[in-house]
């Protein structure tokens, strides 16, 4: 089963309709992301659509901030491998 499908799965199991499930997924746009997210909604239980709303968001914020973390690291060892460049 994909991590897509668990999530319409998951979002099913708690009462809300399928296309809510697409929209977390469009937003999530990982599987890991909607792995996650489907095991949130597996373990809180959230009693509303916005608990599941802010969840998301936070998921979302957090891949965000790891993927510009990396982004800079890659860029930090680059300017690094400029600067201890052998010179003649």
């Amino acid at each position: 089963m994909s991590a897509y499908d668990d999530l319409l799965r998951a979002v099913e199991e708690l009462g809300y309709p399928e296309e809510f499930g697409v929209v977390l997924a469009g937003e999530l746009r990982s599987d890991k992301a909607m792995t996650r997210m489907a095991s949130y909604l597996r373990q809180a239980q959230p009693q509303s659509p916005e608990e599941i709303a802010d969840e998301m968001l936070a998921i979302v914020s957090q891949r965000d901030a790891w993927v510009e973390r990396k982004k800079s690291q890659w860029a930090e060892s680059r300017v690094n491998e400029f600067y201890n460049r052998p010179r003649e």
